[in-house]
């Protein structure tokens, strides 16, 4: 799938499988038609391609399922929120703001849970609203120092469809992908932790449409 593709698949929401909760909201609707001002377009870093490499491939081949890695594509939005989604068929999404301020095992424990999602073939929407936004597209089986494949799209990654069971099944998937690749569950509890603490108890980003974040810690501290 080409970047103009993907670039039109997160606009018109016409992708499945983002990570939200059945007690989701309905996605805000802009106050005012959306700009035609675009941002001018950031190259990735080869420190963000290779980051994203070295975190997602590990993910994508202890899955039940797993993916040919020159099918799995990464799109990164130039947003500074915390944000991220898979659009199913091996499509994920992450913003700029949860790159540039997660730590490597908080960024390894949110993929995790969206690996998780694909996984078990869960299907939801994601789309992209409001503008300004740049997508640009890692492949994860090659190494791209500083991708130059960066197309405009309207942005804010919003999210919505999963089910609170899906939920708890994607982070308990999510701690069964870690453990396959040497690593535990405390990845994905301290991920969590992290998320409330930047988002606050009324959440906000990938947190605003999930079940209560302190019910999901709680549940897999339980996890045998």
């Amino acid at each position: 799938m080409r970047v103009g593709r993907l670039a039109t698949l997160i606009v018109v929401a016409a992708v499945s499988g983002a990570c939200v909760a059945g007690t989701a909201a309905p996605p805000r609707e802009p106050s005012s038609p959306p700009s035609t001002t675009r941002t001018t377009p950031r190259p990735l870093t080869a420190e963000q391609a290779t980051r994203l490499q070295r975190l997602m491939v590990p993910l994508i081949k202890a899955m039940n399922n797993p993916k040919p890695l020159n099918q799995v594509r990464v799109g990164v939005l130039d947003d500074p929120g915390i944000n991220a989604a898979n659009a199913g068929g091996g499509e994920f999404y992450v913003t700029r703001g949860l790159l540039e301020k997660a730590s490597d095992d908080q960024l390894l424990g949110i993929l995790a849970h969206e690996v998780a999602h694909d996984d078990l073939g869960h299907v939801a929407k994601v789309q992209a609203l409001g503008a300004g936004l740049s997508l640009g597209v890692i492949l994860l089986d090659q190494i791209i120092p500083g991708s130059s494949a960066i197309t405009p799209v309207a942005g804010e990654l919003i999210v919505r469809g999963y089910s609170r069971k899906e939920e708890y099944e994607a982070d308990r998937h999510g701690v069964v992908l870690l453990e396959r690749t040497g690593r535990q569950k405390d990845v994905m509890i301290n991920a969590l932790a992290w998320l409330l603490a930047q988002s606050g108890p009324s959440g906000g980003g990938f947190l605003a449409t999930h079940p209560a974040t302190d019910d999901r810690i709680q549940a897999l501290r339980q996890l045998k």
